[in-house]
């Protein structure tokens, strides 16, 4: 499986790009790895790493990624999410994406009721979004990198994990990994 790696936005034209040379699909998922923010993406759905949807979402403090979301997004997609009930582990719901530029959010259970993530949980996490993805019809799809954040995957582990279970889905999806770099500078402590 090749992996190139960028930086920052990946535009919808540049994944279209990378994955039509020569104008040939792949027959499997060739994803691009690229570092920056998962909601700055130009795609038409990015996937939220969830829980499974037992305790209620206003009781979970925010952080990563759902964080972000509920900062810059609102919280209509939380209380859509709510609706759909327990999510099974590794499982996935689709909600609106409130106030966020894209079509939609899909929100995947890649962690269970201790906060943990596995190989199981990471690598169905995928495969339910991305028939989401499939059954929607979307062109593209942003994911973070499920498991390493809350879940407490080491993140080039939980990496290699997606991408093999991408290596296993036919899909003419556009799809980004996102590795998350905050645009912060670093401040360092003046004398």
């Amino acid at each position: 499986m090749t992996i190139e790696i960028g930086t920052h936005t990946t535009t919808q034209h540049q994944m279209e790009k990378l994955m039509n040379q020569d104008n040939i699909r792949p027959p499997r998922m060739r994803p691009i790895v690229v570092e920056g923010d998962l909601l700055d993406q130009s795609v038409e759905a990015i996937v939220n790493p969830w829980n499974r949807n037992i305790i209620p979402w206003w009781m979970l403090l925010p952080q990563g990624v759902s964080g972000a979301i509920k900062r810059r997004g609102g919280v209509r997609p939380f209380i859509e999410v709510a609706r759909a009930g327990a999510i099974p582990l590794g499982g996935a719901v689709l909600t609106s994406a409130g106030r966020l530029d894209f079509k939609n959010i899909i929100h995947v259970a890649g962690i269970n009721m201790l906060w943990r993530s596995s190989q199981q949980s990471i690598q169905d996490s995928v495969r339910s979004a991305m028939a989401i993805v499939e059954e929607r019809k979307f062109a593209s799809a942003a994911f973070p990198i499920i498991g390493a954040g809350s879940g407490g995957y080491n993140e080039e582990a939980a990496l290699q994990l997606m991408l093999d279970a991408f290596g296993d889905i036919d899909s003419a999806a556009a799809v980004a990994v996102v590795r998350f770099r905050s645009k912060r500078p670093i401040r360092h402590p003046t004398n």
